[in-house]
């Protein structure tokens, strides 16, 4: 039975109840206060909870979710839509809101006489019977005809008043207003108050509505005679002899004089749920990449997997009074359902905890110790006398030892406030994460990879490999070579993980930084025992590895790792494009699990949008360059005017335009001029965003796309070809 959760008195609830009891709908109605914590996210009011862990939290949704548009379907959508964008904010900010603001008036009265004029001799605003149009805009009125005041201010129009009145008596309208009482005074505060992130209408047009400005605008470009010519060349072709799409047969294996694309995104720790920052900074920019490349036939592997072993497992473990591996076995599970669920299209999705992990964990520290760039140190480690543990990396948590960082939640490894590594020993005020009393130092021999005698290896490796890396992975990898590289302990003493191969040494296992990014390495091993084929290539086969993460992982990535693999002297790939993202932020601030702020991968899936319309914001939106933030108002805004107004719209009107003249079938076609040059447009942008995606300009790519839907609905709307149709056989 569906759950609908809302505030008392918010107007937007009666349009639910209308069409719940049309449809006859079983429903239970939970008030609750704007800020309850039980509400799910994004904690906007009314909302609907399904049993099949599904939820609506946009009521004109909900509305055709309960009562779904069988007749005049676009009418009936463009009614809801301008109800949702235009009227209902409108009436929530003039008379739901304490700042006043005159244009807002102007604004209502300019939407009432729309209305005024679409209910001239009409019964219904569509068709015979009551549709979700009236439902939802009466629903949004009535308590401004409830208040006498507002009515002579506002209503002093005899067709909407008429259309109110008559939609009063209808049986489901008054069952829904005897059943949930609406207060006219203080309604619009309600609605203002549940819906948190209502989009603010426009004002500077006279029916509230503006252009979308996030996709390329195209008035009138000029097109070359050159651009003309490719175009009418492009258009003779034989489309028989285009080439056609590589299948997929087996594993993937890079081949001689061939395009090898190899893909890994930044291994996620396998102790939480993404987030939608996680998502796009590492799996869904790789996906997309990956896609991508398959469509231009490159030869293309792409690889993921979760990261599982170290502090951050035992300390979950904990938390959970759970054992790593049944953590391990939980969290992988989660993240490989919402990878699913967001249509991640891995190659393989593996895990750390393989034995593959270990074999090449031990056998690359092994190598690295041969050649000399192992040596061992007596260090002073954090010990919680308690717990009679040694507090490693995110076992304990205190004050960055980093000057002008004043964060207090720094990890013995990393602080999260300046993203700079931590030594454990140097953190103010140190406190165990499990216990919170102070730890005592005590020394230990760990063994450690000297950076330094490999900063040669890597200066001149990175002169070669940089180019092709974004910015910032640049800026931050060069900012640590210029900074002079320092020993770094590749040794814990902790019990889950890899353990060290040597004597006197097997209590004790890999760190995390050591041994995770190996776990490419062991997921292309569990997914092709022919993987070195990928990782140590022949001379005659090129293999591009191109690596997704987030700006915080590339010291690993674009330092660390390489260094590794260049000790160990085997001809191993390296990175050739280390693709980072800045963050994505959450309306302004940051994402955060502990403190339930953001959205992640499960909230999602529970909102009932499609995967496909959070790829495509979360693309559109991707922090590129710089720091980008999730909002649900924009969201909204995006899916209406990009994904509906534009693409969908204009695949929508050329399906039904051939659908509806030609039965579906595509006729000859004798392009004329006006018809090259929009042909010649396309092309532009096609060419552009195959320019930008191949340097995984994800963001740019996604605006072409858009151009080009835009190019067709200005097209269409110029030509009205519905219109030539119906002529001649020349016209048509």
């Amino acid at each position: 039975m569906a759950l609908i959760y809302t505030n008392e008195n918010n107007p937007a609830t009666l349009k639910l109840l209308i069409a719940k009891n049309v449809s006859k709908a079983p429903v239970n109605l939970k008030i609750v206060h704007v800020n309850d914590r039980s509400i799910p996210q994004p904690r906007r009011l009314p909302c609907v909870e399904e049993e099949e862990n599904l939820t609506l939290f946009l009521p004109n949704s909900a509305v055709c979710y309960f009562n779904p548009v069988k007749e005049n379907t676009s009418e009936v959508l463009d009614w809801l839509e301008w109800e949702a964008k235009n009227l209902s904010p409108c009436l929530a900010y003039l008379c739901g809101s304490s700042v006043k603001n005159p244009s807002f008036k102007k604004t209502l009265q300019t939407y009432l006489t729309k209305l005024e004029c679409s209910l001239k001799d009409k019964v219904y605003l569509i068709g015979n019977t009551f549709s979700n149009a009236d439902i939802v805009i009466w629903s949004t009125l009535y308590p401004l005809y409830l208040n006498e005041a507002l009515r002579k201010e506002y209503l002093l129009l005899p067709n909407i008043i008429k259309w109110i009145e008559h939609c009063e008596t209808i049986p489901q309208f008054k069952e829904a207003v005897a059943f949930f009482k609406i207060d006219g005074k203080t309604a619009y505060a309600a609605l203002a108050a549940g819906a948190k992130y209502l989009p603010i209408p426009d004002l500077t047009s006279s029916e509230g509505t503006s252009e979308e400005s996030g996709s390329p605008q195209h008035t009138v470009e000029v097109v070359s005679e050159e651009e003309l010519k490719s175009a009418k060349a492009a258009w003779s072709k034989d489309v028989t002899k285009l080439p056609k799409l590589k299948q997929r047969n087996g594993k993937v294996l890079p081949v001689s004089k061939e395009k090898n694309i190899f893909i890994t995104s930044a291994l996620p720790y396998v102790n939480n749920v993404p987030h939608l920052g996680n998502i796009i900074g590492c799996v869904l920019s790789a996906d997309v990449f990956a896609r991508f490349c398959r469509l231009c036939n490159y030869n293309t592997l792409y690889l993921c997997g979760t990261d599982e072993y170290g502090t951050a497992t035992e300390t979950k473990a904990l938390e959970e009074k759970l054992t790593c591996r049944e953590i391990c076995d939980k969290y992988f599970k989660i993240h490989n359902e919402i990878y699913q669920w967001f249509n991640i299209s891995f190659d393989h999705f593996g895990r750390t905890s393989n034995p593959e992990q270990s074999e090449l964990c031990q056998e690359m520290f092994l190598r690295l110790n041969e050649n000399g760039f192992m040596f061992t140190q007596s260090v002073e480690q954090l010990h919680c006398p308690k717990c009679d543990r040694y507090l490693a990396d995110r076992f304990v948590e205190g004050g960055c030892p980093h000057l002008g960082c004043n964060y207090e939640d720094a990890r013995g490894d990393q602080c999260d406030g300046c993203g700079k590594l931590v030594n454990a020993v140097e953190l103010k005020n140190p406190r165990c994460k499990v216990c919170g009393s102070r730890p005592k130092l005590k020394t230990s021999n760990q063994f450690f990879i000297d950076l330094p005698k490999l900063e040669p290896l890597l200066h001149h490796w990175m002169k070669l490999s940089t180019p092709g890396w974004s910015n910032n992975a640049q800026v931050i990898s060069k900012s640590w070579l210029k900074e002079g590289l320092k020993p770094r302990c590749i040794t814990r003493d902790l019990k889950w993980g890899v353990p060290v191969p040597l004597d006197d040494y097997r209590n004790k296992v890999f760190y995390v930084w050591f041994d995770a990014p190996i776990g490419y390495m062991s997921i292309c091993k569990a997914y092709t025992k022919d993987f070195e084929k990928w990782w140590r290539p022949s001379k005659d086969v090129e293999v591009k590895l191109y690596q997704f993460m987030a700006k915080d992982n590339v010291p690993f990535h674009g330092v660390l790792f390489p260094a590794m693999l260049l000790g160990a002297n085997r001809g191993y790939t390296t990175v050739s494009h280390l693709m980072a993202t800045e963050y994505l932020n959450y309306e302004d601030g940051k994402f955060s699990k502990s403190r339930g702020v953001g959205v992640f991968g499960n909230d999602a899936q529970s909102t009932g949008i499609p995967s496909d319309v959070w790829r495509f914001y979360l693309l559109y939106i991707r922090p590129e360059s710089q720091d980008s933030s999730f909002s649900w108002n924009d969201l909204v805004t995006k899916n209406n005017s990009e994904l509906l107004n534009n693409l969908g719209n204009f695949v929508n009107r050329a399906l039904m335009f051939a659908k509806n003249s030609f039965n579906g079938v595509i006729p000859q076609m004798a392009p004329s001029d006006a018809d090259y040059r929009v042909l010649a447009l396309c092309t532009r942008e096609y060419a552009a965003y195959v320019t930008a995606l191949e340097k995984c300009r994800l963001r740019d790519g996604i605006r072409h796309i858009l151009a080009i839907s835009r190019h067709g609905n200005q097209y269409m709307q110029a030509n009205q070809p519905w219109v030539l149709a119906k002529g001649t056989e020349e016209e048509k």
